[in-house]
């Protein structure tokens, strides 16, 4: 019983510290400093959990579709994403660097995510992030699951493939 008492007691004096730490303005908003590894684990681990909680949605037709996956190289690029992400040929543009978080590599994030998850967070964007919600522009849903078979699929698409997929685009 003593042990649960220290427990708590410990809990609250942490929630207190917490409290003046946060609410006290001595954690840096600035995003010119990287947030705190306690703080980027945390806000990591809600990120994940809320998108594994909400990405319910079945994608309208086959998700490796080649016609799907060049039109999302096409909405891709009328989006602006590789300003933010990157394409393949295609760096990032200057001002993202100064972005936090840094925006993933697709490359990387579009192996550890479904499609669903992919359109889930292209359609509803994530708060805090830069990640935009395209829903909230009225992109259609075709479109963004076209987005997200791209993404999908972005490892091996050919510089000079999106290229040419893209520029249809413009």
């Amino acid at each position: 019983m003593r042990l649960l008492a220290v427990i708590g007691a410990l809990a609250i004096i942490l929630a207190i510290c917490a409290g003046v730490y946060f609410f006290g303005g001595y954690y840096s908003v600035s995003a010119a400093e990287a947030d705190p590894p306690i703080v980027k684990w945390a806000l990591t681990l809600v990120r994940t959990a809320s998108i594994e909680k909400h990405a319910i949605y079945s994608p309208p037709k086959p998700i490796d579709d080649p016609a799907l996956v060049k039109a999302g190289a096409r909405a891709f690029a009328q989006r602006g994403c590789a300003n933010c992400h990157g394409g393949p040929g295609v760096g990032w543009a200057k001002f993202s660097e100064g972005l936090r978080p840094d925006p993933p590599d697709l490359k990387d994030a579009a192996k550890e995510l479904t499609a669903p998850q992919i359109f889930w967070v292209v359609k509803n964007g994530i708060n805090m992030t830069g990640m935009p919600s395209f829903g909230a522009i009225k992109a259609s849903d075709d479109e963004i699951w076209s987005i997200a078979a791209f993404v999908k699929q972005i490892g091996s698409v050919k510089p000079e493939d999106y290229k040419a997929w893209s520029e249809a685009a413009q």
